[in-house]
């Protein structure tokens, strides 16, 4: 499996050409980027332009886009106006949301990318069919917009009531919605776990994001590397090898303020993912 690394692990810093070299020099085949205003403003023609002009030099590659979550620079601290949810059942403030995701659909038409990450809903929310109704008509709309700039979008396991992965099966078996999935270990960690995510969801996934967690809060941690996560990493490796050929091992990492060499570290933690050896 290709190895891919999330820009989540530098969300609170902007996104410059010179952290893409880094990640390039660290041996790093593919990106995701986290469509976060203070990291990558999708409204900020100029930077969508000078990291389009990188890319098309760079052996590095923009594999996905994670659709924006909030319109603020402050992680959505200015309001619950700043929230993006595609399940908005007030259709006004939907349309607006849409509006925001399709500006991030956007930068394929300057940085060619293959998947955008949506989620279904925020965080701890609970169910309720005219959320997933909203989420429906916004997909709709999505899907189409994504389609035209060569963008599929993928829909990720998250810790609420509309985005386990028995819902989001059946969210597209109702719907039929021709989607895939970015398989979320830490996410399913905090839940069914790990193993019965994988097996409800394994035929559509089209990438994933790994990091690790104590089991309560996402924390985001580096697999095999310091303390606090619980995840079994040599039974999740024999589940992801299981279907090497639909995506790359993804990390998706919190910033460790005292990591003086973070990238070197993702490498390490990359070596010792694949060094697991298949239990028996």
């Amino acid at each position: 499996m290709q190895r891919a690394l999330s820009t989540h692990l530098f969300v609170n810093h902007r996104l410059t050409v010179a952290m893409l070299n880094r990640i390039q020099q660290a041996g790093i085949p593919l990106v995701e980027i986290f469509c976060a205003r203070q990291h990558l403003d999708y409204r900020n023609k100029a930077q969508i332009a000078e990291l389009g002009h990188w890319f098309r030099d760079s052996e590095l590659k923009l594999h996905s886009l994670h659709s924006p979550m909030y319109t603020d620079e402050i992680w959505g601290r200015s309001g619950p106006h700043s929230v993006i949810t595609i399940t908005e059942p007030v259709k006004a403030k939907r349309v607006q949301m849409v509006d925001e995701i399709k500006r991030a659909l956007e930068i394929a038409e300057v940085i060619p990318y293959r998947y955008l990450i949506q989620h279904v809903g925020v965080s701890g929310e609970e169910y309720e069919d005219r959320k997933i109704e909203a989420a429906f008509t916004a997909l709709e709309e999505l899907i189409l917009f994504a389609r035209q700039r060569g963008v599929e979008i993928l829909l990720e396991n998250i810790s609420n009531a509309l985005s386990t992965p028995e819902r989001l099966m059946y969210f597209l078996e109702q719907t039929h919605l021709p989607l895939h999935f970015v398989f979320d270990a830490g996410h399913a960690n905090l839940s069914e776990g790990v193993a019965a995510a994988f097996g409800v969801m394994q035929e559509r996934i089209r990438s994933t994001h790994l990091h690790d967690n104590d089991g309560k809060q996402d924390k985001h941690l580096f697999p095999l590397v310091g303390q606090g996560g619980t995840i079994d990493w040599s039974r999740t490796m024999d589940l992801l090898r299981s279907r090497a050929d639909q995506y790359p091992l993804l990390l998706e990492l919190r910033e460790v303020p005292d990591m003086a060499h973070p990238l070197d570290v993702v490498n390490q933690v990359f070596d010792r993912l694949e060094q697991l050896r298949p239990r028996e």
